[in-house]
């Protein structure tokens, strides 16, 4: 069931930065507005790890003040947003979706944290996430609720995001992703997710999953919010040596409300075998709207992905291993037995299959490097069937196949590290959201933010919000 109001919890991030540089509302009002949704609403959705109700509003305040006398800090100044509880926020604990005590208080800010902070934001607290931000939910943690329909699948890890966005709680998110843990909760939830390139984003002060697969990145209603948001966290940081050093670009300047001189890169062979009619009936009206918006469509082969996809479940395994050796080894009996059972895959896993895996990573991020000679996007679905149900998920550990399918269109882009887009496109018979993915060469986010704000321009799919 949809709704159509425009709400102030509801509206977009732009809006509100502006109504409140206008100062037509406060940072304020706005803040207790959605602290006072939060405190009513998510006792049931379950989408915040922790709410940060006292300096929200400190944050508030002091942000007004500088807008009164003139001075505004950027596009998310007074806004109020949430990041995901792998961000270390000083002052605060970092749950990383584990038991209670396994992290201490943070001693600093994680970079990106921080870039939010100089930029004025107002953080109204974490979001709730999967145990270390994989598959499930550690057995002492409720899982979010998706608002749309509580019997359905909100996504995975950065579900919290995901639901707090669509239910109003908040105007944006910061997110991660290893293997579609945006992109999956955003076409679960009906909003935007943006994967940067790997390395576009600092990870320091971000609790590791999988160092070489971890990507941070936003949520937001809108491709406009998600790219500003990108514009504030972005950039080389000294203290993650990763990160890249190319300039960070202002992520709205390509926007021009058509999509003439695009290639879109459409695979209609790999976006349709497997993938269910109603999935394909989405795909089929987008790729329209594109061509409408003055893209060209082109015809392409993406390279095979199934071994890649294989390869993702050990590349992390091991990676995780990593990062959790010296807590795993204290502390085993405090882990949920599905991040355990990554972890001991990790620590079995040989030296010359590990290496085997990274030389045919290496070979597909170069086949897809290549592919984008010829196209400047490519769409795909983010998923092969229509939203599931929890008890569809319940019964995933019992089918790799199914697995296997729903990490197709999501997995492969962070093995190969190139930037990805998720957005609404559509909706079922049942009024669950379906999402389309756009995917681009590397560093070339504001390509695909021009392209998701084109389509968006023109249809009404991210403007739809469950009724609460």
């Amino acid at each position: 069931m949809t709704g159509k109001t425009t709400a102030v919890h509801y509206l977009g991030l732009a809006q509100t930065a502006a109504l409140i540089r206008n100062r037509e509302v406060s940072s304020r009002e706005v803040t207790q507005l959605l602290l006072d949704r939060i405190g009513g609403l998510d006792g049931q959705l379950r989408s915040y790890a922790l709410v940060m109700a006292e300096t929200a509003l400190e944050q508030a305040a002091a942000a007004d003040a500088e807008m009164c006398s003139g001075y505004v800090r950027g596009p998310v100044h007074g806004v109020p947003i949430l990041v995901k509880d792998l961000c270390q926020i000083q002052g605060f604990p970092t749950g990383a979706g584990m038991q209670a005590g396994m992290y201490p208080v943070a001693a600093e800010d994680a970079t990106v944290v921080h870039r939010l902070k100089e930029a004025g934001a107002v953080l109204l607290g974490k979001s709730q996430l999967t145990e270390g931000a994989y598959s499930d939910h550690h057995p002492s943690i409720t899982p979010p609720r998706n608002p749309w329909n509580a019997s359905y699948w909100p996504g995975i890890s950065s579900s919290g995001s995901g639901v707090a966005i669509a239910a109003g709680l908040g105007y944006g998110s910061l997110a991660s992703d290893t293997g579609g843990s945006i992109r999956w909760p955003a076409a679960a939830n009906g909003v935007t997710g943006l994967k940067p390139t790997w390395g576009r984003v600092s990870r320091h002060g971000v609790i590791e999953l999988a160092a070489s697969l971890d990507h941070v990145g936003t949520m937001a209603r809108s491709a406009v919010d998600a790219g500003i948001l990108l514009g504030v966290i972005a950039g080389s940081d000294p203290k993650d040596p990763t990160t890249l050093l190319a300039p960070v670009p202002d992520y709205l300047a390509a926007i021009k409300g058509n999509l003439r001189g695009l290639r879109l890169g459409v695979d209609r062979a790999w976006n349709s075998e497997g993938v269910d009619s109603v999935t394909q009936a989405v795909l089929a009206e987008a790729t329209r709207t594109f061509a409408g918006l003055g893209a060209q469509i082109i015809p392409i082969d993406f390279p095979d992905v199934a071994q890649i996809v294989a390869d993702w479940i050990p590349n992390c395994a091991i990676e995780a291993a990593v990062a959790h050796k010296t807590m795993y080894s204290a502390r085993k009996q405090a882990y949920g037995s599905i991040l355990a059972s990554v972890i001991e895959a990790g620590l079995a896993l040989s030296a010359s299959e590990y290496q085997q895996i990274l030389l045919r990573r290496m070979a597909f991020r170069g086949r897809v490097a290549h592919l984008f000679d010829s196209i400047d996007v490519l769409l795909t679905p983010v998923q092969p069937f229509a939203p599931l149900t929890l008890v569809q998920v319940n019964t995933l550990g019992e089918q790799p196949g199914l697995v296997a399918m729903l990490q197709r269109y999501t997995c492969p882009f962070d093995m190969s590290g190139h930037p990805t887009l998720a957005m609404p496109a559509g909706f079922t018979q049942a009024g669950m959201p379906i999402g389309i993915q756009l995917v681009a060469g590397h560093l070339e986010e504001p390509i695909l933010v021009r392209a998701a704000a084109a389509f968006q321009g023109i249809t009404d799919w991210h403007h739809r919000h469950p009724v609460a």
